[in-house]
């Protein structure tokens, strides 16, 4: 009892001293350090490494060939990450960049090695399957210079480009389609659906209307009775 006794005198003694130690208030989190470690999580993330890891501090540079690879990768597919070239877009690579030549290199050799480099169930190339297969179309387009010169020119005529958007393809005036639309030359039932300037007649040049107003057809001179019975009278002896 005396031992208890003289812990709670010095907890008076303690409390004495620090009056407003319970009630300090709690030190509020700091909005520009919760930044700073949301940019660092961010930016560690980016690199592919954890908080701490090695090359945490050193942005990955994003080559010349590998942006090609990217561009034409997301090229008409809205839902492409970038990270996955697929068949059909590899052929438009090779073709817009050139590396297809209709010699050395053809459509053939381009879809042979697509097939070669890539998994069994994948219809998809990554990027250093595509590195790997600009290697095979290298060797056989410059089969005068050795693998690595052979690769640095074929990495030449990829870097920095884009898919090559073709513009509208404008109607070419053909003398068969101007024969069979000019409606002068027009005979029978189809000549009767236009009039002299071409423009179509609508429903009066496809259906036959009944003629109500009492003449004979072909007759010419519709109307000239109303004529001559309405004519004025005067100056008329009378």
């Amino acid at each position: 009892m005396a031992d208890q006794k003289d812990n709670i005198d010095d907890f008076k003694v303690q409390t004495a001293k620090h009056p407003n130690m319970s009630s300090a208030p709690l030190r509020p989190h700091s909005d520009t350090q919760s930044k700073d470690r949301a940019s660092k999580r961010l930016s560690t993330e980016s690199n592919g490494t954890s908080d701490g890891g090695v090359g945490s501090s050193t942005p990955v540079e994003v080559t010349a060939l590998e942006e090609s690879f990217r561009r034409f990768a997301i090229h008409g597919d809205t839902r492409a990450t970038g990270k996955e070239l697929h068949g059909k877009n590899w052929s438009k690579l090779c073709k817009d960049c050139g590396v297809i030549d209709g010699k050395n290199i053809t459509l053939t050799d381009v879809d042979i090695v697509f097939s070669k480099v890539k998994k069994k169930s994948c219809r998809t190339i990554t990027f250093d399957e595509f590195k790997v297969a600009l290697g095979e179309l290298a060797r056989k387009k410059y089969k005068e210079k050795s693998g690595e010169d052979a690769e640095a020119e074929v990495f030449k005529l990829i870097e920095g480009k884009g898919p090559v958007i073709a513009g509208v393809t404008r109607a070419v005036a053909s003398p068969t389609v101007s024969r069979l639309t000019d409606t002068t030359k027009f005979t029978g039932s189809h000549k009767e659906r236009f009039d002299d300037t071409g423009r179509g007649k609508g429903k009066a040049g496809r259906v036959d209307i009944v003629d109500t107003s009492g003449y004979v057809s072909g007759y010419k001179h519709q109307g000239s009775y109303e004529k001559k019975v309405n004519k004025p009278t005067a100056g008329r002896p009378m």
